[in-house]
């Protein structure tokens, strides 16, 4: 199942039913699991590994080495989990410190031409749509939606559920379950789209409403609301919100002056 023209290093390990296009090249220490499809003009490059039913379109290019004037060459690692769509012409970075590591989980749809960059973790079932770039260290959390041209600031976090507008910046924290827009980021409502096609029903639906006024209108200090979100609203997914913010470091997406009240 392997092209002609492909290159493949005799140390790499291919797992059964993969099919491997022309003109591919797959370093040494590179593990890519079973029932794979890696269309013509694929690197991967070593210490990477991929893990089963992975899609890999053309020009794409695996555990490139890290975008960081601090990285010094010695052994770092791209994992990719199961299930994946990486469409053409995409690049993602193993880690920059030695033995780091980048981190794609299962199912994720990342669509053409952008980036993710050194020591990401993304989840799992994201979309990462056309000519958005991730830098360093950024987590992306569960069935997150980021729209083209978005472009996220090292270090930051995007929760689950959370939908990004496209070409919006993204250099703060960005809480789950919510939608953003503008070109400095802003919370302007719930990802109902989002929330319903995740299976989501009315009533779970209307506590994060509520927790999205008591954050964003209501004049509440950040830590006030947080508060009652946990005593007024105690479900699986509002305290999954109120750890988020609590855990954040960077600080959380905020509503310009003229969008509070």
């Amino acid at each position: 199942m392997i092209a002609p023209t492909a290159r493949v290093h005799p140390d790499a390990r291919i797992g059964p039913r993969t099919r491997i296009g022309e003109f591919c090249v797959i370093e040494s220490d590179v593990t890519i699991g079973a029932d794979c499809l890696l269309e013509p003009y694929v690197y991967v490059k070593r210490w990477t590994s991929l893990g089963d039913r992975n899609e890999i379109s053309a020009g794409t290019v695996l555990g490139t080495d890290p975008l960081d004037k601090a990285f010094t060459g010695e052994r770092s690692y791209l994992r990719i989990g199961n299930g994946n769509k990486i469409r053409e012409h995409y690049t993602i970075s193993r880690g920059t410190e030695p033995e780091s590591e980048t981190v794609i989980g299962d199912n994720n749809y990342i669509m053409t031409s952008g980036h993710i960059a050194h020591n990401c973790r993304v989840g799992n079932d994201n979309v990462i749509a056309s000519c958005a770039l991730v830098a360093g260290y950024v987590e992306i959390e569960d069935r997150a939606f980021i729209s083209g041209g978005v472009v996220i600031h090292q270090f930051s976090k995007i929760g689950r559920l959370a939908m990004i507008g496209g070409n919006t910046r993204v250099n703060a924290d960005v809480p789950p379950y919510f939608l953003y827009s503008e070109f400095h980021i802003e919370p302007v409502g719930l990802n109902l789209v989002g929330l319903k096609r995740a299976g989501f029903t009315e009533a779970e639906i209307a506590p994060l409403k509520t927790a999205f006024r008591l954050l964003y209108k209501s004049g509440l200090k950040l830590e006030e609301a947080l508060r009652r979100i946990e005593t007024e609203l105690p479900t699986e997914h509002t305290l999954h919100l109120v750890r988020f913010i609590r855990s954040s470091r960077r600080g959380i997406a905020r509503p310009s002056p003229g969008r509070r009240g």
